[in-house]
C-alpha cells in the first residue's frame, strides 16, 4: 500500500487525491467484507442478472467497451463509477497483482461505497 500510495500523490491534484484515497479504502473494505466480480464478462453477466450494485470502470477501458458497460448498467439501473486511475491502479487498489478494467459490486459488505457514490460521481 506504501508504494501504491506513494506512486499516485505525485500526478494528482490535492482535491482529486483525496477522493482518490477514501474510493481506495472503501474499495479494500468491500474487497475485504463484500462480493464483488473482476473483469468486463463478469460484469456484464452481473448487469444482465440484476445483481449489480455499483459498476467502477478505469479511464484506460476502450470507449466501445466503457459504452457497452455503461449502456446495460443505465438499463438495470445501477450507477457507473468512472475510477480516475488506469487499470493498473484499479488493480492495485483492489488488491490484485493484475490489471483491472471494471468491476461490478454485488454486495458491499461493511463499506458504504454504494451510498457515497452518487454523490461523488
Amino acid at each position: 500500500w506504501f508504494f501504491f500510495l506513494f506512486h499516485t500523490t505525485g500526478k494528482m491534484p490535492k482535491k482529486g487525491k483525496n477522493q482518490q484515497e477514501s474510493i481506495n479504502s472503501r474499495l479494500a473494505l468491500v474487497m475485504k467484507s463484500g462480493k464483488y466480480t473482476l473483469g468486463y464478462k463478469s460484469t456484464l453477466k452481473t448487469l444482465r442478472s440484476g445483481k449489480s450494485k455499483l459498476v467502477i470502470i478505469c479511464n484506460t477501458c476502450p470507449p466501445l467497451r466503457k459504452s457497452e458497460i455503461e449502456y446495460y448498467a443505465m438499463l438495470a439501473k445501477t450507477s457507473v463509477h468512472h475510477y480516475a486511475g488506469n487499470n493498473v491502479d484499479l488493480g492495485t487498489a483492489c488488491g490484485k497483482y493484475f490489471r483491472v478494467a471494471s468491476l461490478s459490486i454485488t454486495d458491499p459488505g461493511d463499506s458504504d461505497i454504494i451510498r457515497t457514490q452518487p454523490g461523488e460521481a
